[in-house]
């Protein structure tokens, strides 16, 4: 084993190689896990569509991102298949070609559920450059890059793309350079996800949302302009904790304005606990130089077991429609897949089982184009995200609906009166068609 670091220097001279060097390693059959987000293997991915031609049946699990030729090209159907649990824009053509699969799995399950069926048997990250002590971190995704790293089949071949420009994160996973198969240099910008100006409607949603946190309270929160318009009317809190799958750029804001603390969090206090992070440089930047910012793998952060000990936990979670009895769909439109599940039933299930815990969901009452997101049933093949037993505290910009123990006739009267006005009367029309009222 080595143990110094002109042999850790000598190792990394003789695993050393390029782009293509390590895609000679992808091999028919190979299971392949990629690193997420931030720690996506950016070069690997652009040139992954150029093996195709001399392999077949390669699955590879990935995150949201789609612009690669691998996804969008002719000619991957039997070669080379994406399997992923959160789809985005840009996934509809690649679906339509066959290159693309939906795994249906929530967050905490995905570890696991990617690995039960097609075990993994390589591992491909970018990750921040080798340390004094030979190791490479995977810093800013923790969302299954741990978990499928246990599984020792993983570490048959390991690829890293050793990004200049990540630096380390307390918690990260370090990889030593005595577990790696090939490494190639590279050197760009981690993705940034810009904040978004609320509307003043999703602003009214902000404020209701902000009267239902207390300081002291331990917070779940996404990202987009319906999260940030919450964020924004809780900067008059105290010692507010995080422990949440997403680190955002308002996050940061909220920790170095002293609004988010974690002085009162009963599990991991002073800590502030998220498995990635998405937002700008200045954020990874902040993440790198806060050591009470603390990356942990997802079978741990999103564990409804975990997240109910957080006293006080409030999660805050965006959904696309909700029936009348309190089914909610936040990952698809009818049929099509438009995102996953994520956490959403995880911190819907773990924060309303928590002391003094609840769970709220946001949304516009129409969308842009004028449809009610209150329904009184879902769209047809809409996806049931979380059951209705688990659907507590519903806001839109019309006011609160509390569903939590209340009786179908209840449900339905509350979640109408937060209805669009010009949706209601139909609503209430329908709810009697359906006995509901």
């Amino acid at each position: 084993m080595p143990n110094t670091y002109a042999d850790f220097q000598r190792l990394y001279q003789e695993k050393l190689t390029d782009v293509e060097g390590a895609l000679a390693l992808i091999q028919s059959g190979d299971n392949l896990c990629l690193g997420k987000d931030c720690n996506e293997p950016q070069e690997f991915c652009r040139a992954l569509h150029t093996i195709a031609p001399r392999v077949e049946n390669v699955s590879v699990l990935k995150g949201r991102s789609s612009d690669y030729g691998f996804l969008q090209n002719d000619g991957m159907k039997g070669h080379i298949l994406t399997q992923s649990a959160f789809f985005a824009r840009g996934w509809d053509e690649p679906l339509r070609k066959g290159n693309v699969t939906f795994v249906a799995c929530d967050l905490y399950d995905q570890p696991y559920s990617y690995n039960a069926a097609y075990p993994r048997n390589a591992y491909v990250v970018a990750a921040t450059p080798m340390d004094e002590n030979g190791c490479f971190q995977v810093n800013l995704s923790l969302m299954w890059e741990w978990d499928i790293w246990q599984q020792k089949q993983c570490q048959q071949k390991v690829i890293i793309e050793e990004n200049k420009q990540l630096k380390r994160v307390e918690g990260g996973m370090d990889i030593h350079i005595s577990q790696v198969t090939a490494v190639y240099q590279a050197d760009y910008q981690p993705p940034e996800i810009p904040d978004l100006v609320p509307s003043e409607t999703e602003d009214k949603i902000g404020q209701y949302v902000g009267s239902l946190i207390n300081d002291g309270d331990c917070i779940q929160l996404g990202i987009g302009t319906l999260p940030n318009a919450c964020a924004a009317h809780m900067m008059d809190k105290h010692d507010l904790g995080i422990h949440s799958e997403m680190f955002t750029n308002l996050m940061g804001e909220m920790v170095r304005k002293g609004v988010i603390t974690g002085a009162r969090k009963n599990i991991n206090p002073g800590e502030h606990t998220f498995c990635f992070a998405g937002g700008t440089q200045s954020l990874y930047d902040y993440l790198h130089e806060d050591k009470n910012c603390v990356i942990r793998p997802s079978s741990y952060v999103t564990d409804p077991r975990v997240i109910m000990e957080n006293n006080n936990m409030k999660s805050i979670n965006g959904i696309l429609e909700i029936d009348l009895t309190g089914q909610v769909c936040s990952e698809s439109i009818g049929t099509r897949q438009y995102s996953g599940p994520g956490g959403g039933f995880d911190f819907a299930y773990g924060a309303q089982h928590a002391k003094n815990g609840r769970s709220i969901l946001i949304l516009l009452s129409r969308t842009k184009k004028g449809q009610p997101k209150i329904k009184s049933t879902l769209t047809p093949g809409a996806q049931v995200t979380i059951p209705r037993p688990y659907a507590d505290t519903v806001v839109t910009e019309y006011g609160i609906a509390e569903l939590k123990g209340r009786a179908l006739q209840d449900r339905v009267k509350a979640l109408i009166a937060i209805a669009h006005p010009e949706d209601r009367d139909r609503l209430r029309f329908e709810a009697e068609q359906l006995l509901y009222i």
